[in-house]
């Protein structure tokens, strides 16, 4: 079953009920082999950079790395419950969005528009393909038809909510000097602090005593080590939840996960797969459950952060603020990234601006925000439904209303129900890693 996720659903009640007559309830019926990551000791440019990850001495304040926000005991995400972290000098500037996890990017496409063209030499930049997207037709997003989705002429990739690096090694640089993250001042600054760092040996060992009289050589190879550190070590990326057993037939799903299998792949119910694919690559490549595509969605603006408290301010994922070289394509205004759902329920801050508190609200927000936009945004004085409050009236035409679930209309019964929804958290709590199948 496990390959028919994304192009085709087995009739999942048969497949049980025949297991089960089998006497093992909830197993995969046709298990396969998962290609993982190759896994080695780090290398000396790794080792070097998890002591760069770790080293608060880079920021103003002293006290924030870049394992501060990205906690390895958290998935590489936010080690708080708070919708975005805090830093700067004094650890009290709010960081603009909601941080990401740093799992699962070894395989992340560089930031394009319209699917990836591989080595095709008569590529079109960026304004062109947005030029040609906006008179492309665009296929709705089904859980069962994701190829045909997968050609749409939209943002893809990158790295951050709005792909605005390609590398993880320019990932990596960002936070460091953003002074509201690790505010670590200029390039020489930070290069002055590496000069005197306690691992400074293995700088030497790698690139000679030369590589200190280079400001941003010194800062670039650092940053290179950091980008090698996140490939190399497993955790960043081992596919080790019990979804990924269950596919290769090492462990089984309860009858509430599999429940919340089939309704997060029926294009009728939740429709989650047509932007989060399930399935495996047809090389034995664990799903990402992510498409990398970029979606506008009108999720209710966060009034919990200070950029808020002016009305005027809006954070327009793919054309601004910190993206600024496709600003002039407003029909991408209010795009952000879709992330990978693994590891989600570990998580206590969804979409990019927080507003989301639990996978619960999630889930509410997807069901009834066409049917049901009281129960998901704000009310105005004179009792009216706020609804996309947190993008520009000009913009709100960029919101998805094509695909399902957000095809509904005012009125009619939502896409699912309340126990769809917990059999749905129950399932999204399969892909958190660190489970241990039973031998």
């Amino acid at each position: 079953m496990s390959w028919l996720l994304g192009a085709g659903l087995l009739c999942m009640a048969g497949a049980v009920s025949a297991l089960e007559a089998q006497g093992v309830p909830g197993a995969n019926p046709n298990p396969i082999h998962l290609v993982r990551p190759h896994t080695a000791p780090l290398s000396a440019m790794a080792q070097l950079g998890r002591q760069i990850f770790n080293d608060a001495s880079l920021s103003s304040s002293g006290a924030l790395s870049c394992a501060s926000c990205h906690s390895a005991d958290h998935a590489y995400g936010p080690p708080t419950d708070e919708p975005v972290m805090l830093g700067g000098s004094t650890l009290s500037q709010q960081g603009a969005r909601a941080v990401p996890s740093l799992t699962y990017l070894e395989r992340q496409p560089n930031f394009s528009i319209g699917p990836d063209k591989g080595d095709d030499e008569n590529l079109v930049d960026l304004a062109q393909m947005a030029a040609i997207a906006q008179q492309a037709p665009r296929a709705k997003k089904i859980a069962t038809q994701s190829a045909a989705s997968a050609a749409n002429i939209v943002p893809q990739g990158g790295l951050f909510w709005d792909g605005r690096a390609d590398t993880l090694q320019d990932q990596a640089q960002f936070p460091l000097l953003d002074r509201r993250e690790m505010d670590g001042g200029s390039i020489e600054t930070v290069a002055g602090k590496l000069r005197h760092a306690p691992y400074v040996d293995s700088f030497i060992g790698l690139f000679g005593a030369n590589i200190f009289n280079n400001p941003r050589l010194l800062v670039s190879e650092a940053m290179f080590a950091v980008a090698r550190y996140q490939l190399e070590e497993p955790s960043f990326h081992p596919y080790s939840s019990k979804f990924d057993y269950w596919l290769e037939g090492k462990a089984q799903l309860s009858a509430s996960e599999l429940r919340g299998l089939q309704l997060f792949n029926d294009p009728d119910k939740a429709n989650c797969a047509g932007c989060h694919p399930s399935s495996p690559t047809r090389d034995g490549l664990p799903p990402l459950f992510t498409d990398h595509q970029y979606e506008a969605l009108g999720a209710p603006r966060n009034a919990a952060l200070a950029d808020n408290h002016d009305p005027s301010h809006f954070d327009l994922g793919a054309c601004g603020p910190q993206r600024t070289d496709i600003a002039d394509q407003t029909q991408y205004c209010g795009m952000f990234q879709t992330p990978t759902l693994r590891n989600a329920a570990t998580r206590r801050a969804f979409f990019h601006n927080g507003v989301f508190r639990t996978l619960q609200q999630v889930l509410d927000f997807y069901n009834f925000r066409d049917t049901n936009p009281e129960k998901v945004y704000p009310r105005a004085a004179d009792g009216t439904v706020q609804k996309y409050d947190d993008l520009p009236a000009k913009y709100r035409a960029n919101v998805d209303v094509t695909d399902p679930p957000f095809d509904r209309k005012a009125g009619e019964s939502p896409a699912i129900t309340a126990q769809d929804e917990a059999d749905i958290i129950a399932f999204l709590n399969t892909l958190t890693d660190g489970y241990q199948p039973k031998p």
